[in-house]
């Protein structure tokens, strides 16, 4: 396999990764929402840190059992690029849907940062961060 052809594997890898998290957002499964992330992944969401995938996880089924009970995402990564041969990180836009909606308000559109790394030939989430794709007004 050529190096670019590797590269491209590793994109469609990556993309996998993600696009797993999305699913199991729309399907509410807060288990296949971790399932590809390190044990150590960490996550930052405007007030709040989660240091573990265990904290993810109860997070999210808190989440889904709750306020995001019914919500979907629309997703749209921006950039990808390689820190080295192992890792990887992902620039994305993500807008919260719940019942209902055809748009979201700014507040629900966030702009997020992934950290992927390679672990045992896999490629895994170990950190997440997300913001507010727009400054909140006065």
């Amino acid at each position: 396999m050529t190096a670019n052809q590797t590269r491209t594997a590793d994109e469609t890898a990556i993309l996998q990764v993600l696009g797993g998290v999305y699913a199991a957002w729309d399907a509410h499964d807060a288990d296949a929402f971790v399932a590809d992330y390190t044990e150590d992944a960490s996550a930052i969401l405007p007030g709040s840190y989660r240091a573990s995938r265990e904290e993810v996880r109860q997070s999210m089924r808190t989440g889904f059992d709750s306020y995001l009970k019914g919500s979907t995402t629309r997703n749209k990564v921006l950039a990808l690029r390689f820190l080295n041969d192992d890792a990887a990180v992902v620039v994305s836009e993500s807008t919260v849907l719940f019942p209902g909606d055809t748009e979201a308000p700014a507040d629900r559109q966030g702009l997020a940062t992934w950290v992927l790394t390679r672990q045992d030939g896999r490629w895994l989430l170990a950190a997440y961060q997300n913001s507010p794709a727009a400054a909140p007004t006065a």
